[in-house]
Parts: C-alpha cells; sequence; structure tokens
C-alpha cells in the first residue's frame, strides 16, 4: 500500500521512472547499431498509437480495428510533404514528384499543393486523422452504435479506405506507396544515420507528450465519464452526460495520436503505403494493448515495445514461428492475465503468485455478513482471493 509508504520512497518510485526513460534516450543512440536503433524508433512510434488504443478500449471500452486508416492518413501526409522537399523534384517535369511521370500526369493534383508548407504538415499529420475520425465516429456515436457492431463498422470503413488507397496510382501511386528514405530534409538525407537519430528523440519526445496528455485525459470528471461508458453507458446517459459527445471527442484525440505515430513511422520506415491499412496491422494494435495492459497507458508502451521487438527476434531466426507465438500469447493474456502484464504486475505481479504456490496465507481479509436467524447476525472473516 503506498499509502504507508515513506514520501521519499513514493517521490522516488515516480521520479525514478522518468530519470531511466531520459538516461535511455539519450543513450540509445551511442549504444546501438543504426539498425537496432531504427528499430526501437520505429516501435516507439507505435506506441503513440497504442496509446491512443488504450484510451478509447482500455478506457472508454471501444474497441477499434480500424485505426489503421488514421495511422496510414498521418503517414501519407509525412511522406507527400518530403516527395515534394526532394531535391529530384526541381529536375521534374513540372517540379512534381518522379512516379507522377510513370503515369502520364503533368500537373500536381490540386491536394498536394498545401503539403508544399512544412507548417501546414505538421498540423495536418494530426487534425487530418483526427478530423476523420470525429466524423466516422460522430455518424456512429448518434446512432447508438456499440460492442461488437462498432468494431464490425471500423474494421468495414479499414477495408474501404485500404481498397481505395490501393486503386489511386495516378494520385498517390498506390499499392507501391511513396517513398521518403531517398528525400531530404534541412540538408540531410531521410535516411541517413544522422536524421534517423535525430527522429529517434522526436519520437521520444512524443512518446512523452502523447502519455501527458492521455494521462490528463483520463484523470478527473472527464476520465470517470469514460469509464462510466465503458462499464455502464445507460446509466450514464440518465444521469444527464451526453455520451454520444465524449466518445467522439477521445475517439478524435485517439485518431490524431494514430496519425502522429504513423507520420513518425513513416520517415523512420523510408515508405508508407497501403498496407498500413491491412486487417492484421490493426489487430495487432489491439493486441499490444491487450498484452500490456488495458487502461494502464503505459502497458501500451510496453506492449508494442515488447511485442514488436519479439517479432522482430524471432523473425530473424524463425520466420514462420511468429504468428504461432503471438496467437499463443494473446490466448494466454486473455486467459490468465485478463489486465495484461503491467496490470498484473500492480496487483502484485511475481510475489503474489510466489505465494499462492507456497501455500502463503491469505494476502488480507474482510467482514463478511452471515446470518444464523432471524435476529443473531454473525460476523466472521473471509479471505481475499483477489
Amino acid at each position: 500500500m503506498d499509502s504507508h509508504k515513506p514520501e521519499g520512497i513514493r517521490l522516488l518510485g515516480r521520479v525514478l521512472p522518468w530519470l531511466l526513460i531520459v538516461v535511455l534516450a539519450i543513450a540509445a543512440p551511442y549504444a546501438l547499431p543504426s539498425f537496432r536503433l531504427n528499430l526501437l524508433g520505429r516501435f516507439l512510434s507505435l506506441g503513440v498509437v497504442a496509446l491512443g488504443v488504450d484510451l478509447i478500449w482500455g478506457f472508454t471500452g471501444l474497441l477499434s480495428l480500424g485505426q489503421g486508416i488514421f495511422f496510414a492518413l498521418g503517414g501519407y501526409g509525412a511522406a507527400m510533404h518530403l516527395q515534394l522537399t526532394c531535391a529530384t523534384c526541381s529536375r521534374s517535369a513540372g517540379g512534381i514528384p518522379e512516379f507522377f511521370g510513370l503515369y502520364g500526369v503533368k500537373q500536381l493534383p490540386f491536394f498536394w499543393w498545401p503539403f508544399h508548407s512544412p507548417w501546414f504538415t505538421l498540423v495536418a499529420i494530426w487534425f487530418i486523422p483526427g478530423l476523420v475520425a470525429g466524423l466516422l465516429g460522430y455518424l456512429v456515436f448518434r446512432n447508438r452504435i456499440r460492442g461488437v457492431y462498432f468494431s464490425i463498422l471500423t474494421q468495414a470503413a479499414l477495408l474501404v479506405f485500404y481498397n481505395f488507397f490501393n486503386g489511386q496510382q495516378k494520385l498517390i501511386n498506390g499499392t507501391n506507396g511513396l517513398k521518403t528514405d531517398v528525400t531530404r530534409l534541412f540538408g540531410q538525407m531521410v535516411g541517413s544515420d544522422i536524421m534517423q537519430r535525430n527522429f529517434f528523440w522526436l519520437t521520444v519526445l512524443c512518446v512523452v507528450v502523447a502519455w501527458w496528455i492521455c494521462r490528463n485525459l483520463v484523470r478527473g470528471r472527464f476520465g470517470d465519464a469514460l469509464v462510466a461508458i465503458r462499464d455502464d453507458e445507460a446509466r450514464l446517459r440518465f444521469t444527464g452526460f451526453n455520451p454520444t459527445a465524449l466518445k467522439t471527442i477521445v475517439f478524435a484525440v485517439a485518431g490524431a495520436l494514430a496519425g502522429v505515430g504513423g507520420a513518425l513511422y513513416t520517415v523512420q520506415s523510408g515508405i508508407v503505403s497501403p498496407q498500413f491499412m491491412s486487417v492484421p496491422f490493426s489487430i495487432e494494435m489491439v493486441i499490444w494493448v491487450a498484452v500490456g495492459g488495458r487502461a494502464t497507458l503505459l502497458g501500451a508502451i510496453f506492449g508494442a515495445l515488447g511485442i514488436n521487438y519479439a517479432k522482430s527476434l524471432v523473425s530473424e531466426a524463425l520466420p514462420y514461428l511468429w504468428l504461432f507465438i503471438q496467437g499463443g500469447l494473446f490466448i494466454v493474456v486473455v486467459t490468465a492475465l485478463p489486465d495484461g502484464l503491467v496490470g498484473w504486475w500492480k496487483k502484485g505481479g511475481v510475489p503474489r503468485l510466489l505465494a499462492r504456490f507456497r501455500g502463503a496465507p491469505r494476502l488480507a481479509t474482510y467482514p463478511a455478513l452471515e446470518l444464523e436467524g432471524p435476529d443473531k447476525p454473525r460476523i466472521t472473516l473471509k479471505g481475499d482471493q483477489q
């Protein structure tokens, strides 16, 4: 119980994780090879997406299987700006990206023009995904669609966007996607070690800011309302709250976070394509949060990092084994660790597990009222099994 710990120990427990994060963020670029650092930066950007999934699923109870839409929109926004600032664009006919010449396009499509501006791009990578998420969410929530129907609808929307982007060869290069690693930014190649190191630090900063935003959203009355939506939406509506507005706001925030994560992932992976909208990828986002721990925020980040690093390491040695491991891991979490790894750790973790195996006495007791007769109550103590 934290209330019985000295103030200094409690303060150290709050400050120590952040000190470790700062130290690791500074040391990682110098301690890891370029390839591993690039992987770490990508997986941290996926942690931003996982925070949004935890916000809508862990706290609000909205299981979205379409976050890949907003992830890809953010990625395309960043890639379009980099394509337009590419050094080769100035030598192309009409100053347009080279891939347009493959399809006979002579003039830049109108929706590309705003992405010449870096300031517009910085706003667009989160505002456009957030706006699309907000509009989609409002249309869904105003009709009181929830539960499994909401999940199916978001996945259907994902398939619509996926097929649409796949077919737009003349506008966004279709299935081939947009490359970013051969473009230049601030006079440096985006794929260079210097730029990738800068992107890594930027990603760390974005993860911390995204966590801070989510942490403040789930605190106070707004956070209580989100949990109430998850646990008993009808009762919340009866008390005078408007769940439609609350769910629309939180879904838009999750979409904006996915867009930022998509942009960061794109500049570190070197390409964005409609494959970011594939169904398996959006389902993986849910698995990260489930394994890390729903409604914990930090668990979402650790889940994204841990699972993707494990996927990378296993795939390097045994490429066909990872899908079986991922499926088995999800089954174990759902059946044995429903609160995820972070939730399990908060509830006692290893000491509690060892205590059960050793047959240790109950950790706590609570009074229970039993009746021996109509007017003869008897107080007994029962062990806390949780």
